[in-house]
């Protein structure tokens, strides 16, 4: 059951069912704008090295 509850909330969020954008604010040290880059069947971002280990957090 619990497999076929995060199918849908998959196929959700990859449908983009969110009627209107929402705000965030956010508070931070450094802000990086990069294009994401197909690698296999999802994306991927390249970070400098000394974030490794580091929590971030992506908004699209």
């Amino acid at each position: 059951m619990e497999v076929v509850m995060e199918k849908k909330e998959r196929a959700a969020l990859e449908k983009n069912t969110t009627p209107a954008p929402v705000k965030f604010e956010v508070y931070g040290d450094v802000l990086i704008e990069k294009t994401v880059r197909p690698n296999g069947k999802g994306g991927r971002i390249y970070l400098p090295p000394d974030w490794v280990g580091k929590t971030i957090k992506v908004i699209k």
